[in-house]
């Protein structure tokens, strides 16, 4: 009998230990099945002092990312977007302002932001980027004769399928992050993640290293959005 015990204790203390090295940052890891295992990590609203601390945490895990960057952003910055391109990752336009009254007033103003921050990232890297994101995803602006202009001028929409709220809350608990960025339910794959990167997301750098774990747990491949990275926006307006 005492036998028996000991070996039923040794096997629930087997089977705890398994189960908490399987914990990240005291998130379960879930397996995920799907064939197309492969997530995009995209950041939003940089580059400022967090982007230096995302990119640490990129390179730790030797993980790529694409970021979306703010052109009124880039000055005092120039090192940080040599960085991004240098380390392999890519760089999309997220406007020169931001402003959501000036961007979003005309077509012809949103498209003259986006070519004015092309510009200031071409004279830091030499490249021009043409993948853009619309800031709070293009669901009410983008209609199909809006896109056709914008093929005109080469530029690539790209929205995201999951999402963290940090955009919303910079302040939201990293435990809510990581279960944001990590839910099961997402049905459409691959996956396009978005996160932020401003100086006040402190909370998704403490997020970001189990969500990249977790990612790698599931066997994800992680991907960089390029210009031959097929199109992702939000269902548009047929005018």
């Amino acid at each position: 009998m005492v036998k028996k015990r000991l070996i039923m204790f040794i096997s629930l203390l087997f089977m705890f230990c398994f189960l908490r090295s399987q914990v990240v940052l005291g998130y379960s890891n879930s397996i995920i099945k799907n064939d197309e295992k492969v997530i995009y990590l995209t950041f939003d609203d940089g580059p400022s002092v967090m982007t230096d601390k995302v990119l640490n945490i990129l390179k730790e895990n030797d993980v790529n990312a694409t970021f979306f960057l703010i052109g009124n952003q880039l000055k005092g910055y120039e090192a940080i977007v040599k960085r991004i391109h240098t380390e392999g990752h890519s760089i999309g336009l997220h406007t020169y302002t931001h402003a959501y009254k000036k961007i979003y007033c005309n077509r012809k103003g949103f498209i003259s932001e986006m070519l004015k921050s092309q510009n200031e990232i071409n004279s830091i890297i030499g490249i021009k980027p043409t993948i853009i994101r619309f800031p709070s995803g293009s669901s009410k602006h983008l209609t199909k004769s809006y896109l056709i202009q914008l093929h005109s001028y080469n530029f690539k929409v790209y929205d995201w399928d999951a999402a963290m709220s940090d955009g919303i809350n910079c302040k939201t608990p990293v435990a809510k992050l990581y279960s944001q960025a990590t839910k099961t339910t997402v049905t459409k794959h691959p996956i396009i993640l978005l996160m932020h990167c401003d100086y006040m997301h402190k909370n998704t750098c403490v997020a970001l290293p189990g969500v990249i774990k977790f990612y790698k747990y599931n066997g994800y491949e992680f991907k960089i959005i390029n210009d031959k990275t097929p199109e992702n926006y939000f269902p548009i307006k047929s005018k």
